[in-house]
């Protein structure tokens, strides 16, 4: 699996996430061909120079194999996985509006961005760990997108792409403080600014700051819960992702936690937000397809 890691690296994937477990590399379904397919050539093309073994599913997944019998086998456990989840009773539930196949949207808060004049002019570069930062500051200074853009993972990638910005750097690690180590490694010398909402959950700025590197925040946008006019209760045995702290705050201020519920974290940092009586399993990698998969194993 190494092996595959250290031929994957270089490739600097945004809409292939690798799942370790399965030896797939699974397509991110929600952005077309003109964005995805690039990669498609890219990985392939590693691959069959380092002479793996691999085939593509249905779905444009990329599933990878060492030898005729694993290829086998690892079909077979696809296809298995494929009838659990079509058999699969148990309701997952993602906590915004995005849409990932198996699961229903249940979006429990708004953003909101906060107007305001935005001067981007005296920066070296932006920097970027949500999505939503970018849509705010989108409709509002359009010359975001001539700055480099230095991102904490694959999602808030996308969405700089999608909107025709100036993608200069990815995450490795997907955790607040660990891209801004990441960050100071590679970047010296520079005055960046980290565009972020009202809430935060790492010391990014800090350790940006005494890394030789002047960081200032701008604070674009705010997250605020909903409030349901009607009681929200959510089927026995549900699984629920929580993608950000805020998403628990906000669950639980309008939905009763109930013993049979599984949680399910997309990363450690949501994860120690949880109340002291629930428990979450933390996905494997911090995407909601993967939050997704990981549901699907615990009903399996």
């Amino acid at each position: 699996m190494q092996r595959i890691q250290n031929i994957l690296e270089p490739l600097n994937l945004i809409y292939y996430a690798y799942d370790e477990k399965m030896n797939i590399l699974i397509l991110d379904k929600n952005w077309s061909s003109e964005y995805t397919f690039p990669e498609l050539i890219k990985i392939t093309h590693a691959l069959s120079k380092n002479h793996i073994l691999f085939f593509i599913d249905e779905d444009k997944s990329i599933v990878i194999a060492d030898s005729d019998t694993l290829l086998k086998k690892v079909k077979r456990c696809f296809r298995s996985m494929i009838a659990n989840i079509k058999n699969s009773r148990m309701p997952i539930y993602i906590l915004s509006d995005k849409k990932v196949k198996w699961a229903k949207n249940l979006p429990v808060f708004d953003i909101e961005p906060i107007q305001q004049e935005v001067d981007l002019f005296p920066y070296d570069a932006l920097v970027f760990t949500s999505k939503n930062a970018l849509y705010a500051l989108d409709t509002m200074d359009q010359t975001w997108k001539k700055k480099p853009a230095y991102v904490i993972a694959p999602e808030t990638a996308k969405i700089v792409k999608h909107l025709g910005g100036n993608l200069k750097f990815v995450g490795k690690k997907k955790h607040g403080d660990q891209f801004g180590l990441e960050i100071a490694e590679k970047y010296r010398h520079q005055k960046l600014l980290y565009i972020r909402g009202s809430k935060v959950v790492s010391d990014l700025v800090s350790i940006l700051n005494r890394d030789d590197i002047q960081c200032d925040e701008l604070i674009i946008y705010q997250t605020v819960c909903k409030t349901f006019d009607k009681k929200v209760k959510l089927p026995k045995n549900s699984t629920i992702i929580f993608s950000a702290p805020s998403t628990i705050e906000c669950f639980l201020k309008n939905i009763a936690w109930d013993e049979s519920f599984k949680a399910i974290a997309i990363g450690k940092t949501t994860a120690n937000y949880f109340p002291k009586n629930i428990t979450p399993v933390i996905s494997d990698t911090t995407s909601l397809e993967s939050c997704v998969k990981k549901a699907i194993e615990l009903n399996s």
